[in-house]
């Protein structure tokens, strides 16, 4: 099995495609913390097909979160981290909390009432649950450091090393299931390190955004993960 293989079949155009949205993604996510998951595979999907994808983000998700931990490396809260690590370990329900958790978490700021260590713990054991296996997982994490009393570049710290953590876990369940081939080692390579320079980037953003601006940046991100979810859920309801 070779990584050039895993390109057979898919013209440089293709390619072209595929690392343009992975930089794009990166960007987006170095900023608001979510988001890459959900763009990829818009260009992914009609190339590879739907099965592959999952595993191509979560490998692809390494690099893409090492690269965002390391730009962000001086803001990252590593005790809160380790709390969300230890613990993680429907979806109509959850959506609407995220996005309800927006004006909430804003009143209880003015009030200066945080959830604190405790509640965070707590609500990462939901998150662990989640982790695996939704597609809104990234938001609610989103969420919680943002409950917790994280701003600004702290909070795309904070996530990415608490996703890099727990995407480690995930390739090596679809390692055991025999889901990463050629295909996909190429695929997530490509993407990953195009996202490298895009964490940089977001960065040189955020570091220049007005702390507020980018809070608001953050509640879009949550409230759109949060309709998401709830688009999803009334589908499957529908159908």
């Amino acid at each position: 099995m070779t990584i050039v293989s895993g390109f057979a079949d898919i013209s440089i155009l293709q390619l072209l495609l595929v690392a343009l949205m992975a930089l794009f993604a990166s960007i987006i996510g170095g900023l608001a913390g979510y988001g890459t998951g959900a763009l990829m595979p818009l260009v992914l999907v009609p190339l590879v097909g739907a099965e592959p994808v999952v595993p191509i983000i979560a490998i692809s998700a390494i690099f893409t979160n090492s690269s965002r931990a390391i730009a962000y490396l001086r803001y990252a809260d590593r005790r809160r981290a380790l709390i969300v690590l230890t613990n993680a370990g429907a979806a109509l329900v959850i959506g609407s909390m995220l996005i309800l958790s927006v004006p909430l978490r804003r009143v209880l700021r003015r009030r200066q009432v945080r959830i604190g260590d405790t509640g965070l713990a707590a609500g990462s054991v939901g998150y662990g649950v989640l982790v695996g296996g939704t597609s809104g997982s990234g938001v609610i994490l989103l969420s919680l450091l943002m409950a917790a009393g994280l701003e600004g570049a702290a909070v795309i710290a904070t996530d990415a090393m608490i996703s890099l953590g727990t995407g480690l876990i995930k390739i090596s369940v679809f390692g055991l299931a025999g889901a990463v081939n050629a295909q996909v080692l190429a695929f997530a390579l490509l993407i990953g390190a195009i996202a490298i320079p895009g964490a940089f980037l977001a960065k040189a953003f955020v570091e220049r955004m007005p702390v507020h601006i980018h809070t608001a940046i953050l509640d879009v991100a949550v409230i759109t993960g949060g309709l998401v979810m709830i688009s999803a859920a009334a589908r499957s309801l529908i159908a």
